[in-house]
């Protein structure tokens, strides 16, 4: 029996885990995450996870299963390693996954090493993902079972140390079973809606949301809307924070394409204030670098290609590559066998062998040309 720590969002995943783990004999003490010092500023009702309505419905779920229940307060750790970072990010050009980002920060390092120095021996959240000791004693991160759940991709920034302490109890399990399981121990989010989009954009409106943030302080408040292939600027906006590549919707462009096809952007860039659009197949990705790299267990061999499968964005495809990791270890390239589409710096590419996660890294420039950077 281990003294574990649930976290609690407020949904049917981490409530159903939590009865999982008291279930299977764990001292479990149920716990809710205040990300906000004003909660009302982050979503409110179904469509958040950090809601006060998702404080209460976490502590319900307590009560039912019995178990102690606490609030801690991380509203500092998040508001500096999430929501600057998402701001920062943004005005830099770049498209950040502040969901991955939270898990990296806030629910497995923060939370666990509270957790640990209070004598915690692990945590349980309801993420979808399997965990297995491999061959050499090694936690191994696996996709989950239901691969419409599958959340293996924003857990590729666990290392191996923070796998050791971490429980999973949805992995073998679909939705609906956990929902059909939830009603029968009378847990009254049951029938709760997923939540979607960021948490802490009230709205959804992300483009609103970061214009009141940056708005014309932002070195690059406005600029040029450009066409890449002839360089005819096309309109005009108030901030390249409010695009990302691989956009084709909400461009005001007004002028067609030569060809009547829908144009997309292509390039941001901050500094001059200039988005850059064209066809689709210009998106083509063909080879990635990746910074930051982080590790599920051993290190890939440095300057040697190895066959894997990558994910590059949260319930995406999952593409056929080459992955070599550069001396020193602070770098890697990816080979794209098979093109990706409106793929952006600041996202991440998750790596696979297999359904086992070997490890992530934040992607910091693409190419489009057909050979492929990495070749």
């Amino acid at each position: 029996m281990a003294r574990l720590v649930a976290a609690m969002l407020g949904g049917v995943d981490s409530a159903v885990a939590a009865a999982r783990a008291v279930e299977a004999g764990h001292d479990v003490t149920g716990v809710h995450l205040a990300l906000s010092r004003n909660p009302r500023s982050y979503r409110s009702g179904a469509r958040g996870c950090c809601s006060i309505e998702d404080a209460g419905d976490a502590r319900r779920a307590a009560d039912v299963l019995g178990i102690p229940f606490y609030v801690w307060d991380m509203s500092t750790e998040f508001a500096d390693e999430v929501v600057d970072d998402f701001v920062a990010e943004y005005a830099a050009g770049r498209t950040p996954n502040p969901c991955l980002r939270c898990n990296e920060k806030i629910k497995f390092a923060a939370v666990l090493d509270r957790a640990l120095a209070l004598g915690f021996d692990g945590v349980v959240t309801g993420h979808y993902a399997l965990l297995e000791t491999g061959a050499g004693g090694d936690v191994e991160l696996h996709r989950a079972q239901d691969a419409g759940k599958d959340q293996s991709y924003v857990l590729g920034v666990l290392t191996q140390e923070q796998l050791r302490h971490s429980h999973f109890p949805l992995g073998g399990s679909v939705k609906t079973d956990v929902r059909a399981e939830a009603a029968r121990r009378d847990l009254q989010v049951a029938t709760k809606p997923d939540s979607h989009d960021i948490c802490f954009v009230a709205d959804g409106d992300n483009a609103g949301w970061l214009r009141e943030k940056l708005g014309e302080r932002a070195p690059n408040h406005g600029g040029a809307i450009v066409d890449d292939e002839t360089g005819e600027e096309l309109g005009r906006h108030d901030g390249t924070y409010g695009y990302t590549i691989g956009q084709r919707k909400g461009l005001r462009i007004g002028t067609p394409a030569p060809d009547g096809k829908p144009r997309f952007v292509l390039d941001i860039e901050p500094v001059e204030g200039t988005v850059r659009v064209g066809p689709r197949e210009r998106l083509a990705v063909h080879g990635l670098e990746g910074i930051r790299p982080r590790w599920c267990g051993t290190v890939p061999v440095a300057d040697t290609w190895d066959d894997c499968t990558v994910q590059l964005r949260a319930h995406g495809d999952e593409h056929r590559a080459r992955l070599r990791v550069h001396e020193g270890g602070e770098s890697v390239s990816v080979e794209l066998l098979d093109p990706a589409y409106g793929i952006a710096p600041g996202q991440a590419v998750v790596v696979y062998d297999g359904s086992r996660v070997v490890g992530s890294a934040t992607i910091a420039s693409t190419d489009r040309s057909p050979a492929g950077s990495a070749r």
